[in-house]
């Protein structure tokens, strides 16, 4: 893959990118609508979404940072975007070009005062992985094989920007209201912030593996604090192959249940037992080793859990409170899914609507053992995203709704639960986790 020599940082420069991707779009529009009196309905939006989601990604991966990894973001809602939207984001996991050799050494003598082969014994100038905010260099001290992170210029910087550029698309894709929507695009705001912060990273990562060391069948790497700074991060270099690649081949379904259990009690360990996960379940965070081991690498995107919103969120994956409408009811409004402002109109659709959701996305929660592999449970949580997604009488309604909490949180779920899918685990043990408190 061909690497790039510069990145567009000002304000002015990353607009002007998504502008003239937006001139593309309209082009692809005209098309469809010259193809529809030729072909199929079917055949002509398919070749919509394919050339909007091309020209979309490929100006994406030259921008990087912020508005890469909202595409990275959106490539996990399966049940949301169409399948050629998915298909081409998803590269912004472990697929971008990477930065050019002049520009590495660029980024360290800024960032640690040195060339990389002054830093370290070895250092392959050639990226091994490229994804959304950074890229990943092969390096040695000491004889110890190591893994270097290093940002892409300018990517801290433009997160404000980025975000306002995209907060027009993001509202109109999901049906996001402006009235209110300001805490959530602060959210991800804050969160963005913290993933360009290294040395912050490497304490989250040294605290959660920590934490979670215990625990069967998952592997962290080590970080080496004097080799890294804000905007280059250094680790042990972990054998693998990257979680999407592993399920290609594999049809061992031992193996499947094994790396599921493990993921899933990962999950739960942190969000029960520790109060705080790593809100960022995409296949390039985890690798799969010979020994059928998960190896957790990203720990930049943890989501702190407060008590106010973990006990009502969490009461509503319990049947009996679902089942009470009284008590049902009393944890809506402590998430902020209904307000005192509602109408009674507002107030019984979202009730019915949350009550179905929810009867289907916790199901994992009401068994002791659970099939993830099966394939009607994903269908349910999708035939309801869509309809949703299409239903009139919500488009009226003008008020966003639900804590902020919501957005990392049911990313992570919805995230855990593809990755449950795509590993095929088909026996996992829900409560095991509370073993390893």
């Amino acid at each position: 893959m061909k690497s790039i020599d510069r990145i567009p940082t000002s304000k002015l420069q990353r607009a002007s990118k998504l502008v003239s991707t937006g001139a593309k779009v309209g082009v692809n529009y005209i098309k469809y609508y010259g193809e529809k009196i030729s072909k199929s309905e079917e055949v002509a939006k398919q070749n919509l979404n394919k050339n909007n989601a091309e020209d979309i990604y490929d100006t994406l991966k030259q921008l990087k940072g912020s508005a890469l990894k909202v595409a990275q973001m959106l490539s996990m809602e399966k049940n949301l975007l169409p399948r050629a939207y998915v298909e081409k984001f998803s590269l912004a996991q472990f697929s971008v070009p990477p930065l050019s050799s002049p520009l590495v050494t660029k980024t360290f003598k800024k960032y640690l005062g040195k060339e990389p082969e002054a830093v370290f014994d070895e250092f392959d100038s050639n990226s091994v992985n490229a994804a959304s905010i950074g890229q990943v260099h092969r390096a040695k001290k000491n004889g110890k094989a190591l893994a270097v992170k290093i940002q892409y210029p300018g990517v801290a910087d433009s997160i404000k920007s980025d975000l306002a550029l995209v907060k027009p698309i993001a509202l109109r894709m999901f049906n996001i209201k402006p009235r209110g929507a300001d805490k959530y695009f602060k959210e991800v705001e804050d969160k963005l912030t913290e993933e360009t912060n290294y040395c912050l990273e490497i304490e989250q990562s040294q605290e959660i593996a920590n934490a979670c060391a215990h625990i069967p069948n998952i592997l962290f790497p080590n970080y080496y604090t004097q080799l890294s700074s804000n905007r280059i991060l250094t680790m042990d270099y972990m054998k693998g192959v990257h979680l999407s690649e592993f399920v290609k081949y594999n049809n061992d379904i031992k193996k499947s249940n094994q790396l599921g259990q493990a993921l899933w009690d990962f999950y739960m360990h942190q969000i029960h037992n520790l109060r705080k996960v790593n809100a960022d379940p995409h296949p390039g965070n985890f690798l799969i080793n010979d020994e059928t081991q998960l190896i957790a690498l990203d720990f930049g995107c943890i989501k702190t859990i407060p008590k106010e919103f973990y006990i009502p969120y969490f009461e509503l994956t319990d049947k009996s409170i679902m089942d009470n409408p009284k008590l049902f009811t009393e944890k809506l409004y402590e998430l902020e899914i209904l307000t005192a402002y509602d109408t009674p109109e507002e107030t019984s659709f979202f009730i019915d609507m949350f009550h179905e959701l929810l009867n289907v996305t916790t199901l994992p929660f009401q068994s002791t053992v659970f099939d993830f592999s099966n394939p009607e449970f994903f269908g349910k949580i999708g035939a309801i995203a869509e309809s949703y997604s299409k239903n009139t009488e919500l488009r009226k309604f003008n008020n966003s709704r639900g804590s902020k909490h919501f957005i990392y949180m049911n990313r992570t779920f919805f995230g855990l639960y593809n990755l449950m899918f795509d590993l095929n685990a088909n026996s996992i043990k829900i409560n095991k986790y509370k073993k390893y408190i």
